[in-house]
């Protein structure tokens, strides 16, 4: 993937143009701080502050009308033209760099960050439509990784020109190549048309902001996302800022070890979010996301834990080699670098789960509005951080220890909005941990419209099972006595089980269910039914009810065929005795999960639905 046409032009874009976005601004900074009092129309702290300022407020004003506009016109065409935007700013401030002028240098800084706020959003939609759904994930990893390195590249490269003896013409000259060389792999990126029906875009910032967020509220799974990837943006933005203080008065370092500090989180993120991909399996995978929540908080926590005790005898700060060099260090970077880590895997889901559950032709606009908010916690952390450390007097390790318990916090009030991430992990634990679960053909599930799941029906965690093979959303159609055992009736409730049980049981109750399952289909969801009726008290299909038969005749959706096999002789099966009475007997065992191709609902019936999945259970049966 990573080399083919319809991604590396694109990839390489990316990194050029964050690349070169941290190289200007941080020689910006570089240069302010050490100009001369008399070069600088205003004090060095106010133009510092000014200048981080000015390089995000763009992405409040801009960031909505950039996601309609990415939404409406051809994806590759609109990345061509910010990058030939980007080509006359770095002129403009080669320009700018080589004279010194530094209030000229703000503006263009301005302009820069207006451009990253016009980027932002294709620079995420563009990926579901270049690539497929099994690469999403893929995608994203190398995505962040591109981003967080040339983040780390960026900031160490200014340093570097800054202290070189021409420096001010090195750094004017690798501003305009980067940008040229961004806006020529940007000429190899493939039309990426737009996917909704065009409409009128009018440029309306502060409404339109409003406007944006407000939509993306309207699907809460999104919403809680986006504010989950704020958090880690509100909490990486805190340990960035902090890192040269932190360095300075509690690990006494010099400028070298914050350098180090920087490259371990970054190289951190690039790692987790690969690590991310590979634990993924291919889809997207909320699952994964608590262990990044856990890494965060506990991480964090024993990094402040393995600070050295200062001793008496320390004359002179470490530099890079002595730091590295002393071992009672090594606990305080192994910690940094796996809150890096885990920060990789808690990004990369959510940003390949907006992508997946966004609108076609508002994936832009979705991703606009995470901007925004992003844009928003970023600054709250900055005034948290004066608050606290200036108002109050708290230490950086005090303020490291508040953004640790609060991710917990944050993480708690996220799954409790949204049961579908709960809902996931479980799924992860079970299919991973508890058992070993195979997918085979994955990917004949609709990726959108209705659908109907019909499966065999082996324990009590079918469901669960089948849930992590779906990126989508799945209702199931389930014996009511089933969906309300206690340890999982909870779990089954906010994943909108529709309950079914025999009309002489509750006629009610019966007419119900199907009255759901037509308006879920009418909602164009999926529907996943166990048309056996009960679970199976042998281990072998049963025969099929004339339920589906019902729905089928009402609503003549796509059927999809589903064989589970390896969960009879489960803890959650009836074999020897009712299931959960006897005692667990295995551990970790292989389980399978086959899909057949999806069948018109209007030509098929119960018997020939069990016909098909009795062929798909021996089929798999002979291939093992």
């Amino acid at each position: 993937m990573l080399l083919t046409k319809r991604f590396f032009p694109y990839f390489a874009t990316q990194c050029l143009g964050a690349l070169n976005d941290n190289i200007y601004k941080n020689v910006l900074l570089l240069m302010v701080t050490y100009a001369q009092i008399g070069e600088l129309p205003i004090s060095v702290n106010l133009f510092v502050n000014l200048a981080a300022g000015v390089f995000i407020l763009p992405f409040f004003l801009f960031s909505a009308h950039a996601g309609m506009v990415a939404d409406n016109m051809d994806k590759a065409k609109l990345i061509r033209r910010l990058k030939q935007l980007e080509v006359v700013i770095m002129s403009c401030a080669a320009m700018a760099i080589l004279s010194q002028s530094y209030m000229a240098m703000l503006v263009l800084l301005f302009l820069t960050g207006s451009q990253s706020a016009y980027f932002g959003p294709v620079k995420y939609s563009l990926l579901p439509q270049a690539l497929a759904q099994t690469e999403l994930v893929k995608g994203n990893a190398w995505v962040e990784m591109g981003t967080f390195l040339s983040i780390l590249i960026g900031t160490i490269s200014a340093g570097l020109l800054v202290a070189n003896e021409h420096g001010v013409v090195i750094t004017a000259v690798t501003v305009f190549v980067l940008s040229l060389c961004g806006y020529l792999s940007s000429r190899a990126i493939p039309a990426l048309p737009p996917q909704g029906e065009v409409i009128r875009i009018r440029f309306t910032p502060l409404s339109g902001t409003w406007r944006s967020i407000a939509k993306v509220k309207q699907t809460p799974s999104i919403w809680m996302a986006i504010l989950a990837i704020s958090w880690f943006w509100f909490l990486g933005a805190t340990y960035l800022t902090q890192f040269p203080n932190f360095a300075k008065l509690h690990l006494h370092s010099d400028a070298t070890v914050v350098s180090l500090l920087l490259a371990l989180f970054s190289i951190g993120i690039a790692v987790g979010s690969f690590v991310c991909e590979r634990f993924s399996y291919g889809h997207v995978e909320l699952g994964i996301l608590p262990f990044g929540v856990a890494g965060l908080t506990l991480f964090g926590i024993d990094m402040l834990w393995a600070i050295p005790e200062p001793t008496a005898q320390l004359q002179a700060v470490y530099s890079l080699g002595s730091f590295v060099s002393n071992e009672q260090h090594y606990r305080v970077m192994f910690d940094l670098f796996m809150v890096g880590l885990s920060g990789g895997l808690f990004i990369v889901p959510l940003y390949s789960f907006i992508q997946s559950r966004a609108d076609k032709g508002e994936c832009a606009q979705a991703i606009a509005a995470n901007n925004i908010i992003n844009a928003l916690f970023m600054v709250c952390s900055a005034l948290l951080s004066m608050l606290l450390l200036e108002g109050f007097g708290w230490s950086i390790t005090e303020l490291f220890l508040l953004l640790a318990i609060l991710n917990s916090v944050v993480a708690l009030y996220v799954y409790s909005q949204v049961p579908e991430f709960t809902q996931r992990f479980v799924s992860y634990l079970l299919s991973h941990l508890f058992y070993r679960v195979t997918v085979t053909g994955r990917d004949k599930l609709p990726r959108e419209g209705a659908g109907i799941i019909v499966c065999n029906h082996v324990s009590y965690v079918d469901a669960l099972v089948i849930m992590g093979v779906s990126s989508r959303p799945i209702r199931f159609v389930m014996d009511k006595s089933i969906s309300e055992i206690p340890l999982l009736k909870s779990l089954f409730r906010h994943a909108g089980v529709i309950p079914i049980c025999s009309p002489r049981q509750s006629e009610v109750t019966y007419n119900q269910a199907f009255e759901s399952i037509h308006q879920a289909l009418a909602n164009e969801e999926l529907v996943c039914l166990f048309p056996e009726g009960r679970l199976s008290p042998d281990g072998q299909l049963g025969e099929f009810r004339p339920g589906i038969d019902k729905i089928l005749a009402r609503d003549p959706v796509t059927v999809i065929p589903m064989a589970l096999k390896g969960l009879w002789g489960s803890y959650f099966s009836h074999k020897d005795g009712h299931a959960l009475s006897t005692r667990p007997k295995r551990f970790w065992s292989k389980v399978s999960v086959t899909l057949d191709d999806p069948l018109n609902g209007a030509d098929v019936n119960r018997h020939l639905l069990r016909d098909k999945l009795a062929a798909i259970m021996t089929d798999s049966n002979e291939s093992e």
